[in-house]
């Protein structure tokens, strides 16, 4: 499944729980996914806090399958091509030296 076929099942998950209808108690703005992408990430945390060792694997792959959903969802109503974003990042850091940021902090 690519990034497309995954932001369509997120809609339709979305839409399913009708949280798009105007009355919906869970707003998706762009404010309200933000956040919502902020708090689960640092849901992801949680699994390091006290610990190196990853305890459980599959209670991980769900806090980082709740942040990528909210990032698709951000990104698509924020009219990003998440897809084309993340190439042109890469290609863009290919040429920065992050040894060189931190000598000339």
């Amino acid at each position: 499944m690519d990034i497309q076929a995954l932001t369509q099942e997120m809609f339709r998950f979305v839409r399913h729980k009708g949280w798009y209808a105007a009355d919906s108690p869970r707003p998706q703005s762009l404010r309200n996914l933000a956040i919502s992408l902020n708090l689960e990430a640092a849901e992801v945390l949680e699994h390091f806090q006290w610990s190196e060792n990853l305890e459980n694997p599959q209670a991980l792959a769900d806090e980082l399958a709740d942040v990528c959903l909210y990032l698709l969802q951000l990104a698509s109503e924020a009219g990003i091509d998440l897809e084309q974003a993340v190439l042109d990042k890469l290609k863009a850091n290919y040429s920065r030296s992050w040894d060189d940021d931190r000598q000339s902090a």
